[in-house]
């Protein structure tokens, strides 16, 4: 399968001119891409095909006064803008007529020059390189410094390089893993774990282990007021405004990737202890609209059990979904009787059928462990039938699974 290696680049200040560049370059060749299919739309003429915006775009373009500025970035980097034009469009009408899974899309906006997220990519083709001094060689950029935190396992087929909102630089390389690695890495386990995941603890598994939730996000609350009642207090478009939006963004950074990295660890370990391991589907934008809308989002529920899904199909485990609609906080682990609804702030109730006594958390994991098949029945049956591989996630985009980021 595929991944992203991702690593924290320094630039020099040429460097970072240079990426400026190839940053604008690749959002106005986007841009126009969106405005010459939606003129198309407009006049009722065929959308033009890939080949036809190329030339006209990036060939004929870097002719023309207006446009002569293409020139002085990779035409890779152009090429590959133009390609996620295409693929924005091709998933738009995917979600339209309902064969793309998840939320409906909107048309593709134009890119602003504005937006706190840029990104440029270069495949094998742009004949970037890493040098014997490991610094990262791209084409008009120059040698970029690269902190590695781990060697990369294979070749990369490609490297995007993303400017964040904090200001800092990343080069993200996809990797093809090599599945004979991986099995060694993690040899197979006759463990299985049911997880509840909830906000008085992160998780509670059917062993009986919890664990405590980090709340990053509520525990920088203080600092991160502050950073943002000095930003509101600036004045638009000056350079102390710009300052303050830093540190705010910076703030928001240290928070997500502590997160991250929580996930990452939790999500291995879990991984590497148990060959079969069974979550609930939670309704993280349902949650996400109540009044525990803050403590939801700072679990990051939906992140972690992404983590899990990669990682179990890269090393061979199995990772059930069980329904969102079953009862596991209603019913008795131990005799199976179902007890009916209980509000939130029970912690602890007494089976009225066998007495008993759960541990609403723990009770939980057992019957999500249950409901997975992988537990069995007194008499050695399975409760449920067995359990199924867990899907693939696309990879090689952002947003996607990825390896955790150097620092």
């Amino acid at each position: 399968m595929q991944l992203r290696y991702t690593f924290r680049v320094y630039p020099d200040t040429g460097q970072q001119a240079a990426l400026a560049r190839a940053f604008g370059c690749a959002r106005v060749v986007y841009n126009d891409a969106v405005r010459a299919r939606e003129d198309a739309r407009r006049a009722g003429d065929p959308f033009p095909t890939a080949g036809v915006l190329s030339r006209k775009l990036v060939t004929e373009a870097k002719q023309t006064p207006e446009r002569s500025w293409l020139s002085e970035v990779s035409a890779v980097v152009l090429q590959q803008s133009l390609r996620d034009a295409e693929t924005a469009f091709r998933n738009f009408f995917a979600s339209l007529k309902g064969t793309r899974r998840g939320p409906k899309l909107g048309a593709p906006r134009l890119k602003s020059r504005k937006d706190t997220r840029q990104s440029i990519r270069f495949t094998a083709n742009a004949r970037w390189s890493i040098t014997g001094s490991g610094r990262l060689n791209l084409p008009k950029i120059g040698a970029v410094k690269v902190k590695w935190s781990r060697t990369l396992p294979a070749v990369p087929s490609s490297v995007t390089v993303i400017q964040d909102a904090a200001g800092r630089y990343f080069a993200s390389f996809v990797i093809d893993t090599d599945p004979a690695a991986d099995a060694a890495r993690m040899p197979e386990s006759d463990r299985t774990v049911g997880i509840d995941l909830g906000l008085t603890h992160f998780a509670v598994l059917s062993d009986g282990t919890k664990i405590d939730s980090p709340r990053f996000l509520r525990r920088a609350e203080k600092k991160l007021k502050k950073a943002q009642k000095e930003l509101s207090r600036k004045q638009k478009g000056s350079k102390n405004r710009e300052k303050a939006r830093l540190k705010v963004a910076r703030a928001h950074a240290k928070v997500t990737d502590a997160r991250h990295e929580f996930h990452h660890q939790l999500s291995t370990r879990l991984i590497s202890e148990n060959q079969g391991i069974a979550v609930e589907d939670l309704s993280v934008a349902g949650l996400a609209r109540t009044k525990l809308a803050k403590s939801v989002h700072d679990a990051g529920w939906s992140s972690f059990i992404a983590m899990l899904e990669y990682k179990a199909e890269r090393y061979g485990r199995t990772l059930v979904k069980i329904g969102r609609f079953e009862p596991t906080s209603q019913v008795c682990s131990a005799c199976g009787v179902k007890d009916g609804p209980k509000p939130l702030h029970i912690r602890e109730w007494t089976c009225t059928a066998c007495g008993t006594v759960h541990d609403r958390d723990h009770n939980a994991a057992l019957n999500v462990k249950s409901a997975a098949g992988l537990a069995v029945s007194a008499c050695g049956a399975p409760v449920r039938p067995g359990v199924i591989p867990a899907q693939r996630e696309e990879t090689g985009s952002h947003g996607f699974p990825t390896e955790p980021r150097a620092a």
